[in-house]
């Protein structure tokens, strides 16, 4: 793995954390676990997008950009299926995702005004982070026919995380976004690094 390319790749999130490098190996090893966590992963990012809509149905810009991407995200969660399908790998039952729950853990409660802008923003993470590993399995995995098919969710993912970034500067003021966004950047690093490393997880 050439360093300066993750240091490159990290650069282009503004992710403080790069993956641990060993990742990829650990996770190759359990590529039938990891299809499994990313169907789950597109399909909460699905509901997520629902959320969102539902909750500030009166914010007209979010509401056309994130509709389409509800739709696109639960393609997603499709084509996961049918390339598990293939593989002859079941869905099983719904996982507890603790990078995620401890990212929720840091979002600021009670005040109305900024509920968005932390929902926003943590989806932003989230995005930007599967941006990060869907792109180390695209350039890693030994598998030929899985390469390519990361490199089309990284792509979509890098997408997503921009998107939900000019939506929050829609609505706040970019300053007050910015400032937040650092601080949500040092509180990702800081989950990442608490959790157990495992290859059957993609976050």
């Amino acid at each position: 793995m050439e360093a300066q390319e993750e240091i490159s790749s990290i650069k282009m999130l503004g992710l403080k954390l790069p993956t641990d490098p060993r990742w990829v190996n650990i996770a190759e090893k359990s590529i039938e676990e990891i299809l499994i966590d990313h169907a789950f992963c597109e399909q909460k990012a699905a509901t997520s997008g629902i959320s969102l809509i539902i909750r500030f149905p009166d914010k007209e810009k979010l509401v056309q950009e994130v509709t389409p991407l509800v739709a696109e995200e639960w393609g997603h969660f499709r084509k996961v299926l049918k390339e598990m399908t293939k593989r002859n790998i079941k869905l099983g039952k719904t996982r507890k995702d603790d990078y995620v729950l401890g990212l929720q853990k840091h979002m600021k409660k009670g005040d109305t005004e900024l509920q968005l802008l932390e929902s926003l923003l943590v989806c932003a993470l989230i995005e930007a982070r599967s941006c990060e590993r869907f792109r180390l399995l695209s350039l890693y995995c030994n598998d030929e026919y899985l390469k390519g098919f990361y490199h089309e969710f990284m792509v979509s993912e890098a997408g997503h995380y921009r998107m939900f970034i000019d939506l929050a500067k829609e609505y706040y003021p970019e300053e007050l976004v910015k400032t937040r966004w650092q601080e949500w950047l040092k509180i990702e690093a800081e989950v990442l690094s608490n959790l157990e490393l495992r290859g059957d997880r993609v976050h």
